[in-house]
């Protein structure tokens, strides 16, 4: 009997050793770590919440900390209609890697910081040549008429509709959800 409630003790201890193990952390930096679990509520500094990816090649990329979005560190100054947008992003190997996206609008918006203007980014991001003199298009197509798509105009952080056949400036985007434009 004492042997039995012995072994009962013992796993009853071993499963609560497994279960308060703490999972695997992400790799970190002298920032933090690369990447958590996005949160949509928490405000990192620009310090912090960027990292620019030094091991991807030249025009490289930025980690997102507060989204898990990685964006080109460097957007392109051509612009485009939606559709030869899309096909920026598709065929764009920045890092020598693919799958490559325009962001939606919710996730453009997250990049926004509405207190600074032209560019309306958070102050002391890594990113280079941003424009501001005209929009940047999203994936998102509005929902009442789908010869529209939204798009940000950093100038002010403001967003709004646009024709398809509008030229505006085009920012990829990896990782997160995205959207199947029709």
């Amino acid at each position: 009997m004492k042997q039995r409630l012995f072994i009962i003790f013992g796993l009853i201890v071993l499963g609560m050793v497994i279960l308060s193990a703490s999972p695997a952390k992400a790799t970190t930096s002298s920032n933090g770590p690369y990447y958590a679990m996005p949160s949509w509520d928490q405000q990192l500094p620009a310090s912090t919440r960027f990292i620019v990816l030094s091991n991807w090649a030249s025009p490289g990329a930025v980690l997102d900390r507060e989204t898990g979005l990685v964006w080109e560190l460097s957007p392109s100054t051509s612009t485009f209609v939606w559709e030869d947008a899309h096909t920026q992003c598709n065929q764009l190997t920045t890092g020598g890697r693919l799958v490559w996206r325009i962001p939606t609008i919710q996730e453009f918006a997250s990049l926004v910081d509405p207190t600074q203007t032209s560019p309306a980014l958070p102050s002391g991001n890594p990113f280079n040549n941003v424009q501001s003199t005209q929009p940047y298009w999203s994936a998102t197509t509005s929902g009442s008429d789908s010869t529209l798509a939204w798009g940000v105009r950093l100038s002010t952080g403001g967003v709004s509709t646009f024709g398809k056949g509008f030229t505006a400036f085009v920012w990829c985007v990896r990782g997160g959800q995205g959207v199947n434009p029709q």
